[in-house]
């Protein structure tokens, strides 16, 4: 068996937009010495070689921040006129199945991903979409990664190709680039040029109708065949939240 880690590290990163910079406290050994003296244990009673316990404290880390599974919740407070579900609620059963991988690498910067995109893709590669896979969108831009630039390059899902993707059975779908959308800078700014209002967004909202969820920041998809694999994908359980950071892997039986 061979399992390929599909999520990125959790650190602190200089070069991540203000929004979404991690900032994790790590505490010596040394530091519980004196915590467990003064809960009563006096030093002579100390193992002879203990050193104290390290500790961390996540000081600032957003849900969206690192690799994470996005709620429902997160797309509009209801869905096809029902309460959405937070984090918690995420039924486990969608977060462990048969991947798939569509690769959209040839896709130009703002250029989204199509219905026609998807279906020609798997006619050439001879796959099919079954129904509850875990499909993962292949479009390279995780080399942007870590840089000042991953959030404002790259391709991303149209909402026809996202409700598609929904029709056909999938409830968990995940992306390599920064974002489900095409990147945020630049749908804001054809927004503005287009006076356009249904520009904006419009993969995200299509939760506002049929219910899903997606995983953004995906890494090492190149490292996947496109399919014979299984993804695991559970998303911590935080209470009341519209994501959650996951820790996704990919399962090969060899």
């Amino acid at each position: 068996m061979k399992i390929i880690d599909l999520s990125k590290p959790i650190q602190y990163n200089a070069q991540d937009p203000w929004f979404m910079r991690v900032k994790i406290k790590h505490k010596p050994h040394t530091r519980a010495k004196w915590l467990i003296r003064l809960l009563g244990l006096p030093f002579k009673l100390f193992p002879k070689y203990f050193n104290g316990w390290a500790d961390d404290t996540i000081v600032h880390m957003g849900v969206h921040s690192t690799t994470h599974m996005d709620a429902p919740w997160h797309y509009s407070p209801t869905c096809a006129g029902k309460p959405s579900r937070t984090a918690e609620e995420i039924p486990l059963e969608w977060c462990m199945n048969e991947g798939l991988v569509i690769d959209m690498t040839h896709k130009a910067d703002f250029d989204e991903i199509t219905v026609a995109d998807i279906e020609l893709f798997l006619q050439q590669q001879q796959l099919q979409i079954k129904p509850n896979m875990i499909v993962l969108i292949r479009t390279g831009r995780d080399k942007f990664n870590g840089t000042k630039a991953f959030h404002k390059v790259g391709t991303g899902m149209s909402a026809t190709a996202t409700e598609w993707l929904i029709d056909q059975g999938i409830k968990v779908m995940g992306i390599d680039s920064w974002g489900w959308d095409l990147p945020l800078p630049y749908l804001i700014k054809k927004a503005k040029e287009t006076n356009n209002p249904d520009l904006f967004w419009q993969a995200h909202l299509v939760g506002q109708r049929k219910e899903y969820c997606h995983m953004e920041q995906l890494v090492n998809l190149d490292q996947l065949p496109y399919s014979g694999f299984t993804v695991a994908a559970f998303p911590l359980k935080i209470v009341g939240a519209s994501a959650a950071p996951t820790r996704v892997v990919a399962i090969i039986q060899e």
